[in-house]
């Protein structure tokens, strides 16, 4: 594991937004391009605002989604809503630059849809991920069917956390950013982690290559 000890969940956001910051820039200098796949959850909200007035070049990004819930659009609970009110609404980022996962279609058509969007972007530059405390990350849960499901986005059914249904990056697009950040914050999390560094291979755990930004209290005080 590449790990950055971090003290608390500001910090793990405030790394996370330097990341995102020089990850545009290089993708943009390079490809003229940026693409970047956001996480849901409370630390990836916290970067996502911090990011508001970052020198970016917007017009130039273009945003995905590692899941979503299979809600109404609109929805309190569905990522692509906090995104929006996090940054999307605060940064000029043309709206057909914004893939958002057609969700409240069903796993299966908005997997199916959501895949041939992703066929045409070979590589990510860069995936945020979160982790939850069963250790799964994005809608990929321990001991769920979508584990072993090899699509670029795959449906996920019995979810053992609301919503039932979802969509979710699968693997083989996890595994081929150019960059994978897994953002951990809160003693919650610290028993996962002892898991996986002790060689569990829980479902964030089959992420490769990705660089783990931890905070004090998902550590247990064992890094920091």
């Amino acid at each position: 594991m590449i790990i950055h000890p971090c003290v608390d969940a500001d910090a793990v956001a405030q790394f996370a937004a330097t990341a995102v910051i020089e990850a545009a820039g290089a993708a943009i200098a390079a490809r003229g391009v940026f693409h970047w796949a956001l996480a849901g959850g409370t630390t990836p909200k916290r970067c996502y605002e911090l990011l508001r007035e970052a020198d970016i070049d917007w017009p130039k990004v273009h945003i995905w989604f590692g899941d979503e819930r299979c809600l109404p659009v609109g929805d309190a609970e569905r990522n692509d809503l906090m995104a929006d009110k996090a940054l999307l609404n605060h940064v000029p980022i043309p709206p057909m630059q914004i893939h958002r996962m057609d969700a409240e279609l069903g796993p299966e058509v908005a997997a199916k849809q959501y895949e041939a969007l992703l066929a045409a972007v070979p590589v990510m530059d860069l995936i945020l991920l979160g982790m939850g405390e069963d250790g799964h990350t994005a809608s990929l849960f321990p001991g769920n069917p979508a584990l072993e499901d090899q699509r670029l986005a795959v449906p996920v059914y019995n979810s053992p956390k609301p919503p039932l249904e979802r969509v979710s990056m699968g693997y083989a697009v996890l595994n081929a950013a150019r960059r994978c950040l897994i953002m951990v914050a809160g003693a919650g999390k610290a028993d996962a982690i002892s898991r996986i560094q002790n060689g569990t291979r829980l479902p964030v755990a089959r992420v490769q290559g990705c660089e783990w930004l931890i905070d004090r209290e998902a550590a247990g005080n064992r890094i920091v």
